[in-house]
């Protein structure tokens, strides 16, 4: 017979199933337009930030999207990987997958699992092991303040991109009422014999 233990890691792990990771998100996204955005893939139960520990605030975010099924998750997970994802109407280059257990902060302790550490001394035969691991840190650190500073480049670029494609379209939408409201539309349709639909 299963422990509590157990059944509330197997619930946990149930919940894990129907979860799907969402990273490269944009700053400005909140919890009402994450919720919006997948309601079209089924119920929404639950959004979930993962805080950026690492960086400055205008990084792309991650998120934790729980929702009422399994099958939901896999439609959200295999849409947004073949298809741009609109959040606020901007497309937005976004990655998702399957969510992993270690990516949950509330997740239960695993069954049978036990955690051991220990302090190493100088003279320990391991220190030379743990200072190389240390030094290996501190690259990997700077190598990501490198891949941040470069995203976040890239980001502005699409952002600005984007709005002046936006501005553009709205230009041109604004010209093409400009000229059905005038009736120059209906003029050059009855000068080429073409059908022209009344402006309303």
């Amino acid at each position: 017979m299963a422990t509590p233990e157990e059944l509330a890691y197997d619930k946990f792990l149930e919940r894990v199933r129907r979860t799907v990771y969402i990273d490269e998100l944009t700053p400005l996204a909140t919890t009402p337009v994450i919720e919006s955005a997948f309601n079209q893939f089924g119920t929404v139960k639950k959004v979930s930030f993962i805080p950026n520990f690492l960086g400055p605030k205008e990084l792309p975010m991650s998120v934790l999207v729980e929702m009422e099924t399994e099958d939901m998750a896999q439609a959200v997970i295999s849409t947004v990987s073949q298809l741009p994802f609109m959040v606020a109407g901007m497309p937005r280059p976004v990655r998702a997958s399957a969510a992993e257990p270690n990516m949950f902060v509330d997740r239960p302790k695993k069954p049978g699992r036990t955690i051991r550490f220990r302090w190493i001394e100088p003279n320990d035969p391991d220190f030379d092991k743990a200072r190389r691991m240390k030094r290996l840190a501190r690259k990997h650190t700077a190598e990501n303040s490198f891949m941040l500073k470069k995203q976040l480049e890239e980001a502005e670029k699409l952002s600005k991109q984007q709005s002046e494609t936006a501005v553009t379209h709205h230009k041109k939408f604004e010209m093409m009422d400009k000229l059905l409201y005038d009736g120059v539309a209906q003029k050059l349709a009855d000068r080429y014999s073409m059908k022209c639909f009344p402006y309303r």
